[in-house]
């Protein structure tokens, strides 16, 4: 049997041939060289479907040239309806604030220099006094995300202590990380009190009082197995009793619990902690910044309340509700807060200067709330009316090439990130429904553009929801689709 493999050309010769010469002129030997053994390599896998000529080689290369040389990470166009897409880089930043972090990007920058005093400065006073003055919190500092604002908050209230948490906020966040993990890497070590679904005040109080053994109250939930054999009653009754050093609430910002309930409220917490001297800790997460109840999105706690209650630390995201760049927000006493800025792990979690500046350009929109809400996308969408998302669909749909067989039709859109579980936004889509190619493959093409169109499959269609289309983003859709069917 013929080894059609050993047909195929050298990578010495394909250099030598003019036309794949032309496709890789412009870049780099070492990159023209690596695309052509990735298609030698394409070809000798399906033999069957080598190129036959030099226009077929060059062809292959200028494929594996494009694969090797285009940013794996790039700008998408988000027609999925989900405001806060994790994978698509959560919230797209408002024009100010990209307008910040280019200006930090292309220079040099007062980063941790005083301007005042001519001499090294800190980096934490960039965002700290914009957070104070629109929270009303003593102080702020700012890190890379908010699950490092968590672990530096543990770290520096309760490393070596018991920290006490409702067992019904034990929640996993994105990725697959989890509270009870995150706590054990701080150094704090969880107490568990109440249950799933009900947790009082009692139930912290009683931990505060020493009544509640680890075994029953934290450790024994922790996955440890009994140590050589013992029964885990009997671990229960040799362990000393937990002394508490701080209150942990969390925020269940990515579900809900329905039905029989009962928690503790944080004003009541922050009261007991006030009462015992123990610091309280609340989790916030999404980092809404004000109130969207006048346009259906209520219950979600703002930041300014939860700073405003009296807690001792608050954490939130950056660019989540904030609608800023990735970052973890914390805010507090000014005590506490000046210790976490002396802790270890504030260098290891801190902000960069990119971040800093986008999210001060951010923060800095929130002095005037109507032009955060026009000029934050994040905001845009969660208020957009849906008589204008409907507009914008009518239009998308009319400039869309014939055999796209475009439709417009209803569709519910949400926030994502994490905040508002369950809630479902009114929107208008595009569906397209083509003769040809199947929704999948037209739906792969979108995405494979250099600009990656993301949108939804489902009932035979591919559709486009608007409420996630930005403004001006449109002719860029057009193109696409026009594009895939071609």
């Amino acid at each position: 049997m013929t080894d059609h493999r050993r047909a195929l050309p050298s990578v010495d010769r394909l250099l030598r041939t003019a036309a794949v010469a032309a496709v890789g002129a412009d870049q780099p030997r070492t990159v023209l060289v690596g695309a052509i053994r990735r298609a030698l390599a394409d070809a000798r896998e399906a033999p069957e479907a080598a190129p036959a000529d030099d226009a077929g080689w060059a062809a292959a290369v200028a494929r594996a040239l494009a694969a090797a040389t285009t940013p794996t990470l790039r700008r998408c166009i988000n027609a999925t309806g989900v405001v806060l897409h994790t994978n698509l880089g959560r919230a797209p930043l408002a024009e100010a604030a990209a307008r910040a972090i280019a200006a930090a990007a292309t220079g040099y920058s007062t980063l941790e220099y005083d301007v005042e005093r001519g001499r090294r400065g800190s980096r934490h006073v960039h965002c700290a006094d914009l957070l104070a003055d629109l929270t009303g919190a003593e102080d702020a500092m700012v890190v890379n995300n908010a699950a490092s604002a968590l672990l530096l908050t543990l770290a520096t209230a309760a490393e070596g202590g018991d920290v006490i948490v409702s067992r019904g906020e034990l929640i996993e966040i994105g990725g697959g990380f989890r509270i009870p993990e995150l706590m054990e890497k701080s150094g704090a070590r969880l107490l568990e009190i109440g249950t799933t679904n009900r947790t009082r005040l009692s139930d912290y109080e009683r931990a505060l009082g020493g009544g509640v053994s680890r075994a029953t109250a934290g450790a024994g939930s922790a996955g440890r197995p009994a140590e050589h054999g013992r029964p885990r009653d009997r671990i229960a009754r040799t362990t000393a009793p937990p002394s508490p050093t701080a209150i942990l609430k969390v925020h269940r910002s990515n579900f809900a619990l329905i039905g029989f309930t009962e928690e503790a409220s944080l004003e009541e917490l922050v009261a007991l902690g006030r009462k015992r001297k123990k610091p309280v800790l609340y989790d916030l997460g999404g980092g809404l910044m004000t109130d969207l109840a006048d346009v259906g999105l209520a219950g979600e706690p703002t930041l300014p309340a939860a700073a405003q209650s009296g807690a001792t630390a608050v954490i939130a995201s950056g660019d989540k509700l904030l609608g800023g760049p990735q970052a973890g927000l914390l805010i507090g006493t000014a005590g506490f807060i000046r210790r976490c800025r002396a802790h270890p792990l504030a260098r290891a979690a801190r902000a960069d200067k990119l971040t800093l500046a986008g999210l001060a350009a951010t923060l800095a929109l929130y002095r005037d709330p109507a032009r955060a809400r026009r000029e934050i996308p994040v905001l845009q969408m969660l208020t957009a009316r849906s008589a204008d998302i409907a507009a914008r669909a009518r239009a998308l749909a009319a400039a869309l090439p014939a055999p796209a067989n475009a439709a417009v039709t209803p569709t519910r859109a949400a926030v994502g990130g994490g905040a508002f579980p369950g809630l479902e936004l009114e929107s208008t889509g595009v569906a397209l429904a083509p003769r040809s190619p199947s929704p999948a493959v037209l739906a792969e093409r979108l995405r494979r553009r250099d600009t990656p169109v993301v949108a939804v499959v489902g009932g035979g269609k591919v559709t486009l929801d608007l409420r996630t289309v930005l403004p001006g983003e449109e002719a860029e859709v057009v193109r696409a689709v026009a594009a895939a069917l071609g």
